[in-house]
């Protein structure tokens, strides 16, 4: 039996690249892979960038920090000896994004993307990740994500926990 997608566990719901709840994001599915975490996505035709063939590079950042901060997510859990949605909920934002794009990635082949904790400290945790199509590495990621506000959001204060908020 395949383990549930970190996404589908509650620790973030409405998430425009990986909220399940979501109904126009991108819905991603992230994975354990040992201690990486692994994804497999589709683009669909209005992915595109400049060319219909190619999907576009703000998708493709998007990806890339979605999948690693949701790494991120799961792997304070689990350090934490916790499941993933479990009270207080984990959260993480994205402090940095640095995207290397190195060959037009395809639109219509599924992507794989694979994320890797470099290092944690404090709040931080510093993270790699891969996009992949048919095995050549197309875009590469650095990712520094820093764990925030569980009792809510600093602009709203509005709760960042519950399903459908």
């Amino acid at each position: 039996m395949k383990e549930n997608a970190f996404q589908d566990q509650g620790s973030v719901t409405h998430c425009h690249g990986c909220g399940p709840d979501n109904e126009k994001g991108f819905r991603i599915k992230s994975y354990w892979d040992g201690d990486e975490a692994v994804c497999t996505w589709q683009a669909q035709p209005h992915h595109c960038g400049a060319s219909k063939e190619v999907l576009n590079g703000g998708i493709i950042a998007s990806l890339i920090d979605c999948h690693s901060l949701n790494l991120a997510i799961a792997d304070a859990y689990k350090r934490e000896g916790r499941p993933i949605g479990s009270s207080p909920r984990v959260f993480y934002v994205t402090a940095s994004l640095n995207i290397n794009y190195l060959r037009p990635t395809p639109i219509d082949k599924p992507l794989s993307l694979r994320a890797k904790i470099v290092k944690v400290e404090a709040r931080k945790t510093w993270l790699t990740c891969t996009l992949s199509v048919e095995g050549k590495v197309c875009a590469t990621g650095e990712v520094l994500g820093v764990r925030v506000w569980p009792e809510g959001s600093p602009i709203s204060g509005a709760s960042l926990s519950g399903r459908g908020q």
